[in-house]
C-alpha cells in the first residue's frame, strides 16, 4: 500500500483516480491549500505525487520544482497540454514521468505501479562505489571529493543502470525499457531530456565527461578522464 498525493483541482479526476487506487489499497491525499502546495507535499511524506499542469495559483511546473528542492519524491505529471511541447518542461521541471489527458486508469495504475516499483528495489540496494565515486540509491545521492549531487529517482535510476553496465554501450531502448517499461508512452527525447539533467549534475562533482554518447547506439559510463 502507498500513499499517492493528488494535484488536480477537478474533482471528477480526483473521485476516479482515488476511487481507482482505494482498489489497490493506496491511500490518497488532495490539495487543502493551493498557496502552500509544497509543504503540504513535504509534510504528508507521500511514496508518489500526481501532478497536473493547470492549476488554480501557480502552475504545476512551478510546484514541481519547489517540491524538488526539498523532496525526491517520484513523480507523475498529468496534463491536457500537448506533450511534445511540455513533456520536456515537466522533465526538466523534476517530474520523472508523463501522462496525457485523456487517459485511462489502466495506463495510470501501470504508471504508478512501475514508478513505485522502480523506486523499491533503488531504495533497496546497497551503495554502488565508482572509482573514487559512491552512489546511495536510498538517498540518490552521488558522493566524491569534490561534493555530493542529489539526484532525482530518475536520475538515479538512470546512473544505477549505467553502473551495472559500466565501460558498456547501453542502448536508448533498453534504458526506456528499464526505466519506463518499454517507453510506450514516453519518447527518445524525454530520455534526452533526462540524459542531459544527469549530465549537469554530475558536472558540478568533476564528473562532467562521463557518460559518452555513442551515436546511433545509446550511452556509456567512464571514468571522468577517459
Amino acid at each position: 500500500m502507498a500513499k499517492i498525493f493528488i494535484v488536480e483541482d477537478n474533482p471528477d479526476i480526483i473521485h476516479a483516480i482515488a476511487q481507482n487506487l482505494s482498489k489497490w489499497q493506496h491511500d490518497t491525499i488532495t490539495v487543502k491549500d493551493w498557496a502552500n502546495v509544497a509543504n503540504e507535499i513535504i509534510t504528508a511524506k507521500p511514496d508518489l505525487v500526481l501532478f497536473d499542469i493547470t492549476l488554480p495559483t501557480f502552475d504545476g511546473f512551478y510546484w514541481i520544482q519547489e517540491v524538488r528542492k526539498y523532496s525526491q519524491v517520484p513523480i507523475i505529471v498529468i496534463s491536457a497540454a500537448e506533450i511534445d511541447t511540455n513533456v520536456m518542461h515537466a522533465v526538466t521541471a523534476g517530474a520523472d514521468d508523463y501522462i496525457m489527458k485523456p487517459f485511462t486508469m489502466t495506463v495510470l495504475l501501470a504508471k504508478i505501479q512501475a514508478l513505485l516499483r522502480r523506486n523499491k528495489q533503488v531504495t533497496d540496494t546497497e551503495k554502488l562505489d565508482w572509482g573514487h565515486n559512491s552512489f546511495n540509491p536510498l538517498t540518490n545521492v552521488l558522493t566524491n571529493a569534490y561534493g555530493t549531487a542529489q539526484l532525482t529517482p530518475t536520475e538515479g535510476a538512470m546512473l544505477q543502470v549505467l553502473l551495472s553496465h559500466r565501460n558498456k554501450t547501453v542502448s536508448k531502448d533498453q534504458l526506456l525499457q528499464w526505466l519506463w517499461q518499454g517507453g510506450k508512452y514516453l519518447n527518445e527525447n524525454t530520455l534526452n531530456v533526462n540524459i542531459s539533467r544527469l549530465r549537469t549534475k554530475l558536472s558540478t562533482i568533476g564528473l562532467r565527461q562521463c557518460i559518452h554518447t555513442e551515436r546511433g547506439l545509446g550511452y556509456r559510463l567512464v571514468v571522468d578522464h577517459e
